[in-house]
């Protein structure tokens, strides 16, 4: 079946990926949907550059909408039946345990007349987290709510000391509610090494952020 992925640049939109071309699916097009300006990603606030890169180290192209949360769900489904007018017969999201979530996908998928599939979903947290980490899987954390998590994470390795953190302070692992955010660098799904070169930190709306401000492709 031919499929698109729902592309954060993260960690659970990647596993979501790797998983579903283990199982046959055949990944057609990554797709994310930027901010209004078309500048960065309206959901984890990543550059477009960031996201092009990624896509060319997968060697698999991306689409893009453009939105407020307002207008969401009509660009949305608007991609998707773009994308199904192609051949497109179905959607991969890396959800895990957000009903509200789930519906959503389901709800805007069968409007639109495409499968979706969750292949992450009411998994274990840390047999995601495992599975992840020994495939081979790279990634930083770029964001993180303030309140929760300090500035001294961000731009560190997403790894098993981050984790430990996190199940220190009674947090959730897969900061499924948004308490942090990550970026993968590489993968055994991978053509290529997306390398950060320069970084700053900034504080937004209570979260720590890392502006990415030079990369590459090796």
């Amino acid at each position: 079946m031919r499929v698109f992925v729902s592309w954060s640049g993260g960690k659970d939109s990647c596993l979501a990926l790797y998983r579903a071309l283990k199982a046959g699916l055949k990944v057609e097009y990554l797709f994310n949907v930027l901010n209004e300006e078309g500048s960065a990603s309206r959901s984890h606030g990543l550059p477009k550059g960031i996201l092009d890169t990624q896509a060319k180290a997968l060697g698999t192209p991306i689409i893009y909408g453009r939105a407020s949360w307002e207008n969401y769900e009509e660009e949305f489904k608007k991609v998707v039946r773009g994308l199904k007018s192609m051949g497109v017969e179905g959607g991969v999201f890396g959800d895990i345990n957000l009903q509200e979530h789930r519906d959503w996908v389901e709800k805007v998928c069968n409007e639109v007349g495409v499968e979706a599939f969750e292949p992450l979903w009411n998994e274990e947290y840390k047999r995601l987290l495992n599975e992840f980490m020994s495939s081979g899987f790279e990634a930083v954390v770029v964001s993180a709510k303030a309140d929760l998590i300090g500035e001294e994470w961000i731009g560190k390795a997403f790894n098993q000391k981050f984790i430990q953190f996190l199940e220190s302070q009674g947090l959730d692992l897969c900061g499924e509610k948004g308490e942090y955010h990550t970026l993968v660098i590489y993968g055994p799904i991978f053509k290529h090494y997306v390398k950060v070169l320069e970084t700053t930190k900034t504080m937004k709306d209570g979260c720590w952020v890392l502006q990415i401000l030079k990369f590459s492709l090796l």
